[in-house]
């Protein structure tokens, strides 16, 4: 199928929204964000609430269960979301921080740029003009790469701290 086909439903920039649905928190439970040693560096995990123990066998009080939030920033009350304009860059300042990428002009695939001159497709494109990055001359920029050199990046960060889903703090 491709973007002429007459018997599908036409996707548009102009109505394109999300489900409501996947903006709603979670029933029972809530998004906490554990932070990393620096203030951007926030990993998302959800908080839930478990039932108490019922008397019938020994009643008692359950702490919630924390696990890693993979719904991103959906099911945050206090972030705005519109499809349109696409989800924040997480990583940019990150990457820009290292400088050892550059921006080009736009797709360096033949594929890419037919795709991005394709006036067929102009309604369906939405407001996210991200350029792509490239390494600089003589750059490596996989965390591989970084590792290997003994830098911990805030990629690497904040995959620690989901991987290790907090637990110093259980007992």
């Amino acid at each position: 199928m491709n973007a002429t086909d007459k018997n599908l439903t036409k996707f548009l920039n102009e109505t394109a929204e999300i489900d409501p649905a996947t903006k709603q928190p979670f029933a029972k439970s809530r998004k906490i964000y554990v932070e990393g040693s620096r203030p951007d560096i926030r990993v998302p995990f959800r908080e839930i609430s478990l039932s108490d123990t019922p008397s019938a066998f020994g009643a008692e009080k359950n702490p919630p269960v924390v696990v890693y939030d993979t719904s991103g920033p959906y099911t945050d009350p206090t972030v705005k979301i519109d499809i349109r304009d696409g989800l924040p860059a997480l990583r940019a300042g990150w990457i820009e921080g290292r400088n050892d990428t550059e921006q080009l002009d736009g797709p360096s695939s033949t594929f890419g740029q037919q795709r991005l001159t394709d006036p067929e497709l102009s309604e369906m494109r939405f407001n996210l003009h991200r350029k792509p990055l490239r390494a600089k001359a003589g750059m490596n920029v996989s965390q591989m790469h970084y590792a290997r050199k003994g830098i911990i990046t805030p990629e690497m960060e904040f995959i620690a701290i989901r991987e290790n889903q907090r637990r110093e703090n259980m007992s």
